[in-house]
């Protein structure tokens, strides 16, 4: 690969990781209820998903998925419901437990139930990251573009996924520090249940998408 083929590359990529996705609003929702530090997990999660998914595309797995669309379907609309089903329980949050995760990262401030560990977190982001099967087909399309067939494949394909996991954490990185700017907001009640509807709404939107929408 060449230098002006990475160069690309990268500029490629962050285009794609700066738009607006279940990734990055998960991250700006977990930033703002959660701090930066604990949303470090669930950036784990999501970016162990994303290598995961690429490591499949190179597999050939992207191509299985094409040639059986009951399997893809499947997949799609687990991930849909997903997305859904967490949509559903942010916007039925208590306005406690979203307006004091800021405050205490063990509590809700007024004796309710207890902040998700990093373990849960990062579990959370794994399954938002890989519930959309299309991500699998995306990069069984876009990263063959950039191979050089003349050179060995595998340092290419290191140097991409390096490339794409850096570009991803920047950015959830940065969508992460949005929310911290909200959560210093949400200890007022009709702000926390604003942002509740709205993140919940969100969530479900992708998912309905997802569900409806055909590859």
């Amino acid at each position: 690969m060449s230098l002006h083929t990475w160069w690309l590359y990268l500029a490629t990529i962050f285009v794609v990781c700066a738009i607006p996705g279940p990734n990055m609003l998960l991250m700006m929702t977990h930033g703002a209820r959660y701090g930066m530090r604990q949303t470090t997990a669930t950036m784990a999660g999501c970016l162990t998903s994303l290598i995961l998914m690429l490591a499949v595309s190179v597999a050939g797995l992207g191509v299985l998925l094409k040639a059986w669309p009951a399997t893809f379907d499947t997949l799609r609309l687990f991930g849909a419901a997903y997305l859904i089903w967490l949509g559903v329980k942010a916007w039925r949050a208590p306005v406690s437990e979203a307006a004091a995760a800021k405050t205490d990262a063990s509590t809700d401030g007024m004796g309710g139930k207890r902040a998700p560990s990093r373990g849960a977190l990062m579990r959370i982001g794994f399954l938002v990251g890989s519930s959309n099967p299309k991500a699998i087909l995306f990069s069984a399309a876009l990263l063959p573009q950039f191979i050089d067939a003349s050179r060995p494949t595998l340092p290419q394909f290191a140097v991409l996924v390096a490339t794409t996991a850096v570009m991803e954490v920047s950015w959830y990185a940065v969508y992460a520090g949005c929310g911290t700017r909200i959560g210093a907001k949400l200890k007022s009640s009709s702000v926390a249940k604003a942002f509740n509807r709205l993140t919940g709404g969100v969530f479900v939107g992708f998912g309905a998408m997802m569900a409806l929408v055909r590859h």
